[in-house]
Parts: C-alpha cells; structure tokens; sequence
C-alpha cells in the first residue's frame, strides 16, 4: 500500500454514506474495504494473496472471509503501530518468496474488527474472528474506527450494563473459571458489568427479590452463569415480587365431585399391570373463578388481588444464560449450542427472543396439610415420579459432580417405581398432540404419525400472534365456554410437563422434539406403570436422534395450556422444577407464553 493512499472514498448519494480504501488485511495482504448499509465487505488486490491456506499445496478456501455484517461485529479497536504480516501463502508462491527472501511482516498504523464466525458442519456454534487493518496514515485509520463504532453505537437492544450472578459451583465447579473466560469479551465489547459470586444457595434469589426496581431497571439486563437450577433461582426471585397473574384452578372439591360421577375403564389385557384409568371431558367450572384471583407476595404465598392487565410493576428486563452447569437444556434450545463463548455473544450483540414460563401451584404439600398456594415458575421443565426420584436422591451424590444423574437414573430405574395419581388438564382446541393409539402390528408401539417442525431462529410458530392478542393470559379460564378439561388417573411411572423440547447431550432431540419456545403450550407426558423392558425402551429412544420416545401405548402426550396434578397413593414422590426440588400434594401449572425476554436468537437448524 502506497503511503500518500488516503484509504477513503466516500459515496454520499446513499442514506447512510458508502465508504471505501485500500488496506492492508493481517495475514491476507491488500484489499479493498468497503463499508456499506449492511456491513464491512473486502477483496482482495492481488489474487495471489488469496490463495488460502494449504496443506501439502493443497488450497482451501474454507477459511478465507470477504465480509461481516455490522450486527456480527461487536468491537473495533485501535491496535495503534505495529506488525502486520504477509498472506498465508500456497506452496508454490511460498518458495517464490524464500527465493527472493522477501519480508514477512512489516509495520503500519492498524485496528482490528472483532466479531464471530460459523461453520456451514456447526451453524449454532460461533467462534470468535478478528480482522486486522493496516495503513500507513494514522487518521485515516482513526477516521475509520470511528465512523464503526458511531455505527456500532447506533445497533439497537445492546446491552451497556449488566448485572451478572456466577455460581461458583455449579456442574464441575466450573462457573467462575466460565466467567473469568468469557468476561474478556464483555470487556472488550465496553459492556459494564456488576458481577455478584453466591456464596449460598438461595443468594441470587435473595438479591432479585430485595433490589429496588430503580437499581434494577438501571441494568439492560440480568445474566446468570450456571446451570438450568440457577436460572430457575434468579428468575423466581424477580418474578415472585414482581409478577401479578391470575393463577391456574386448583384440584379443587368441585372438581371431584364432577369427576366422580365418570365409570372407569376396563383395562385391556396385557395391561394388567395398570391400575384402573378413568378419562372424562367437561367444562371448565365457574366455581374455580374466586380461587384463581387470588396472588402472591415475594416468599411466594399468595394474597390480595391485582389488575391482571398490568401483569407488572414495570419493564421487564431481559435475562442470559451462561452454560456452566450439567445439562444445559435451556442454553441448548435457545442457541443450539453449548457454549459460554456463543452465549456471550449473543448476549453482547442483543439477540432477543421470548420465552414461555410455567407458572406451578402447590395447593397442599401433604394429604393433612392446609390449602396454602405456594407459587414457583419454571422455564424448562416440570418433572414427578421418576424425574423427582432422580434430582432427590442425586443430591447425597453432588460429590460426584453431573455424573451423578447417570448413577442415581440407573438405581431409579431399577427400584421401578410407580405412583398413583390423577391428573386434569385443559384441552387446547387447536393442538394436534392426542394420545397415540395402540398399533395392530405392534403390541407397544404406535402407527400414529405427525408431521414435526422444530423451534428454530425466527420461529414464524413461536413469531405469530396469539389468538387472544395478549403474549401474557389474562386468565385461564377467561373463555370458559370454550374450554374442556380432561382427566387421567392410575399409576404412573413419571409424569413430565415440558415448556421446551429440553434437548441436551443424553437426549438429542429432547423430550419433545417439536416443542416451541414461545407457542403458548405445555408438553404434558404421561408414562403409565409398565414393565422394565418397556419403560427401557422408551428411555432408549428418547436418547436416540431421530427417535420415538412418545410412541408408545403406555406414554400418553397431550399439548395443554393448563393442567392440574394430585397423589392420590401413599407413596408420593417430588416434583423436579428446572432441576430444584419442590413438593407438592396437590399442584396446577399454566403456561405464560413469551413471559421470559431471552438474549437469544434461536438454533439454527
């Protein structure tokens, strides 16, 4: 590059002004730069500067980038005077050179864009990439750096102040060392960043339940470093003191009665070793209406009650989530990736979408106990029977860090445990989840199949518009005529409510695979007591990619907006809510579609 090249040239006849120089491209060579509407675009001056990287004269061009979009870069600095180096040369252009013995590197003034790169093998996996500029002019490389970051500035939904809680030990003990990794990129993004390391459990759930809502909504957002469980903690204690909705109906006496009156099934031979199942349909009560309004303060009981129109006290702040912890589901399903560097930028760089929330009521927490509504949310999954064994009994093992679930899941497995309970929910008028049906082929598989779309980036699912035109329900049982309530009763060996496809690395396509971030439904997944060899087979598939864990006769799945749970056995287990115990006697759930606002964009599939 000639030193008297000014490195600019403006086009003004556009809205935002076109601008072009030559450059010199850290390990490239010279081009020609040129900022445009969309981004930052270069080509190469000397076609033998681009041949690529080689291995044994082989080229690949796999590698080489000719651009990047303003809303993939999230920093520019100034790298002031120093080396820049020569092209990664082909083999025959290389021995050229020796031959001559020209220099590899030499000096001008230079700063370096820094943004992120995929892969066509791994689209959900963003690795970060940093372009290198030379010149020979000093304030042309300074007039440059801030025409970007005057662009930069102007990207909207960027967050600028954080406030970050890290669980030091969370997974493998590894959240803090996540955070001393990935805060790098905060910094060099110029994100502030308030950073508050738990000391206990239940610290991050204090801290979001005493702020004061100025202090808060002074942070563009609220990031958690950790696992599911740790998320679930931060979220509830914002919600809990914050949040007024009507609540799901309760297993009330009233529904009883009504459901009293239904005949129980007779069981089908094979089945015997199931308990009598009983499914009836009926409308919505009105009676359930004065339970319902009722609210809750900040420890999570409930009193008084609220405009349900304003749902909250103020703005809802977005949250993030670092994946530091055993499974991960939740960063999986809203990124594609396990990866705190992919997380973090999308964080940085303002990827927003919306999640729904399970709201969960425990009504009763013994058989004798009191009705107290106790209200926790969750934004992944609700889990009881074998799900709760699970999380309950693994907490003797935490020693053994997450390949405790291995251990304790095969010592659940094997004790089979099964509980009797009843279950109600809501049936969903335009949800096309039934029970599967027993096929004529196969004793325990069904031929039922439907057509799956997974949630991905810019889900036109998750993006479309809610019936009732509100992303929050005002009540769940505000259109009651149009309502039916089903119920299933006997013996389970787990019952699962699923407000995403939770895929992680032992299941691959997760409980649901076209389970939707933000569709409004929970995934109801009932498994009725069965023999080992079939609840295996079921658990098989549901770690296979591409497999059937629904299709069984013994597991049914129902798409519902609300569903209620009570014991009726004497062998109870807990509920698993993000990966956090919570008991419950009786309990109901409705979800709250697109209630969490996320700093994510979706998988890409």
């Amino acid at each position: 590059m000639d030193e008297g090249d000014s490195g600019s040239n403006v086009n003004r006849g556009c809205e935002l002004s076109v601008m072009s120089g030559c450059f010199y491209l850290d390990h490239v060579g010279d081009v020609l730069l040129t900022r445009n509407q969309h981004g930052l675009s270069w080509k190469c001056l000397d076609s033998s500067d681009c041949e690529g990287t080689t291995c044994l004269g082989i080229g690949s061009w796999e590698n080489i980038e000719t651009e990047i979009k303003f809303s993939d870069i999230y920093a520019v600095e100034f790298d002031s005077y120093g080396l820049v180096h020569s092209p990664k040369l082909g083999l025959g252009h290389a021995k050229e050179c020796f031959r001559k013995r020209l220099l590899t590197t030499q000096q001008m003034y230079r700063f370096t864009v820094h943004g992120f790169q995929t892969s066509p093998k791994e689209p959900c996996l963003w690795k970060l990439a940093a372009f290198t500029f030379g010149h020979m002019d000093l304030q042309t490389c300074q007039s440059w750096m801030d025409q970007l970051n005057y662009t930069l500035i102007k990207e909207v939904e960027r967050p600028r102040n954080l406030l970050v809680f890290v669980h030091p030990k969370s997974g493998k003990a590894s959240g803090l060392k996540i955070w001393e990794t990935v805060s790098k990129i905060f910094l060099r993004a110029k994100v502030n960043t308030k950073v508050i390391v738990t000391e206990r459990a239940g610290h991050a759930f204090d801290v979001m339940a005493s702020i004061q809502n100025k202090e808060l909504y002074s942070y563009d957002g609220i990031i958690a470093v950790g696992g599911d469980g740790f998320f679930n903690e931060v979220l509830n204690g914002y919600l809990l003191s914050r949040l007024k909705v009507p609540l799901p109906p309760s297993p009330s006496d009233s529904f009883s009665t009504v459901q009293s009156r239904g005949s129980s099934s007779v069981p089908e031979s094979g089945d015997a070793l199931h308990e009598s199942d009983q499914k009836e349909h009926f409308p919505l009560l009105h009676d359930s209406v004065q339970e319902v309004m009722n609210f809750r303060t900040v420890n999570g009981s409930c009193q008084g009650t609220e405009d349900s129109d304003h749902p909250f006290s103020g703005e809802r702040p977005r949250f993030g989530l670092i994946p530091a912890g055993s499974t991960d589901a939740i960063v999986i399903c809203t990124t594609g990736a396990r990866d705190p560097v992919t997380s973090a930028l999308h964080i940085i760089l303002g990827r927003k979408l919306f999640l729904d929330a399970m709201q969960v009521v425990r009504w009763k927490t013994t058989p004798t106990s009191a009705i107290e509504p106790f209200i926790r949310y969750a934004a992944s999954f609700a889990g009881y029977g074998f799900y709760g064994d699970v999380i309950s009994e693994s907490e003797k093992y935490r020693w053994m860090g997450p390949k405790r679930y291995d251990y304790v899941g095969t010592k659940i497995f094997l004790k089979h445990r099964s509980y009797e309970a009843e279950v109600m929910f809501e049936e969903a008028e335009n949800a096309k989840a039934l029970p599967h049906t027993r096929s004529k082929t196969w004793p325990f598989r069904s031929t039922t199949r439907t057509e799956k779309i997974p949630c991905r980036a810019k889900c036109s699912i998750c993006n479309s518009k809610a019936e009732d035109g509100n992303s929050i329900r005002a009540a769940p049982n505000s259109c009651q005529e149009k309502t039916r309530w089903c119920r299933t009763k006997g013996r389970f060996l787990s019952i699962g409510a699923a407000v995403m496809s939770n895929r992680n690395e032992r299941a691959p396509d997760g409980l649901v695979v076209d389970a939707h971030l933000s569709d409004g439904f929970l995934h109801l997944i009932l498994i009725k007591d069965c023999s080992r060899p079939k609840y295996l087979w079921h658990l098989t598939e549901l770690a296979k990619k591409g497999g059937e864990p629904l299709n069984f006769e013994f597991v049914e799945y129902h798409k519902t907006r609300a569903f209620t749970f009570t014991s009726i056995g004497e062998a109870e287990s807990v509920w698993n809510l993000d990966g956090e115990i919570f008991e419950a006697h009786h309990l109901s759930a409705q979800v709250l579609r697109g209630l969490i606002p996320l700093f994510a964009s979706g998988p890409e599939v």
